[in-house]
């Protein structure tokens, strides 16, 4: 008897693992479900040099967002910032943006805010030649766009591996790109990767050095800092077209927004503070 009642309690054991697997079914996927979040990918360019991987970095992000779960809008036109609907948007990627990208103060101002709402920004390439005529914006971006070596194959190095941002990002990186240097630099970013400026041609050390500054090896490359409420991610990297195709480039650009997603959930419309473009910036631990 008794050994017909063990067997019996065996039977049950694949019963509970059915329902405690069912029941983690449905709670995984409840989990995805309202992790689903919504993009803009926005490619304006002013007047000035126009980057032609625009439109395959939005439609990688298009296509990731159909592998991974999330809503994308592209667009180029800058009313989008002050039509309805603009807040209920997680993350805003600036694609290779470049100089003036909005049409009036109205627009910046109410990027400002979205920012200060605790909005994300994940910003690509040239985005660091955007609104040079605006301080809070570059200080935002963390500097501006100051000079770049020809586009040729180096070296990145992966300086913060442990970095939820940078899964699955290779420690020593070389690829054909663009290294940048800015200008006007804002001292709040944590930088994550670094151009390493020793593996650069030599044929252009002389300007490379001038514009390295005090960097001698590392200089920065990819970055996340808080700023004035919201979670800012930047990366230098991306020239090529061929970038937008590349599993190990895409892995890079998604880490960085699904990073940005995750820290940019909770806006909250009542931070907002700045009365006009310029209102001085508010430093709190909020």
């Amino acid at each position: 008897m008794k050994y017909f009642s063990f067997n019996l309690h065996l039977l049950k054991l694949p019963v509970v693992f059915f329902l405690l697997g069912t029941l983690s079914f449905f709670s995984v996927n409840s989990q995805v479900k309202s992790e689903r979040f919504k993009v803009l990918v926005y490619t304006r360019n002013g007047k000035g040099y126009v980057h032609d991987n625009r439109a395959a970095a939005a439609d990688m992000v298009k296509k990731l967002g159909k592998e991974k779960g999330f809503d994308v809008v592209v667009t180029d036109t800058p009313i989008i910032f002050t039509s309805p609907g603009f807040a209920e948007f997680r993350v805003l990627i600036f694609a290779s943006t470049n100089n003036d990208v909005f049409d009036n103060d109205e627009q910046r101002l109410a990027f400002r805010k979205y920012i200060e709402s605790g909005g994300g920004f994940v910003g690509i390439h040239s985005v660091m030649g955007t609104e040079r005529n605006w301080t809070w914006f570059k200080n935002m971006m963390g500097g501006s766009f100051a000079w770049h070596p020809r586009n040729q194959v180096y070296t990145i190095q992966n300086i913060r591996p442990d970095h939820p941002s940078l899964k699955n990002v290779p420690l020593v990186w070389t690829k054909q790109d663009e290294c940048y240097f800015s200008k006007e630099l804002y001292p709040g970013p944590e930088v994550l990767m670094a151009h390493n400026i020793t593996t650069l041609n030599k044929d252009q050390e002389e300007e490379i050095l001038k514009n390295a500054g005090k960097y001698n090896v590392l200089y920065p490359a990819v970055w996340y800092h808080r700023y004035d409420g919201g979670h800012i991610w930047i990366t230098t990297l991306g020239h090529d077209i061929a970038n937008y195709s590349d599993p190990v480039f895409v892995n890079h650009l998604f880490q960085g927004i699904s990073y940005i997603a995750r820290l940019a959930k909770k806006k909250n419309a009542s931070k907002p503070y700045a009365t006009g473009i310029n209102t001085p910036l508010k430093f709190s631990n909020e």
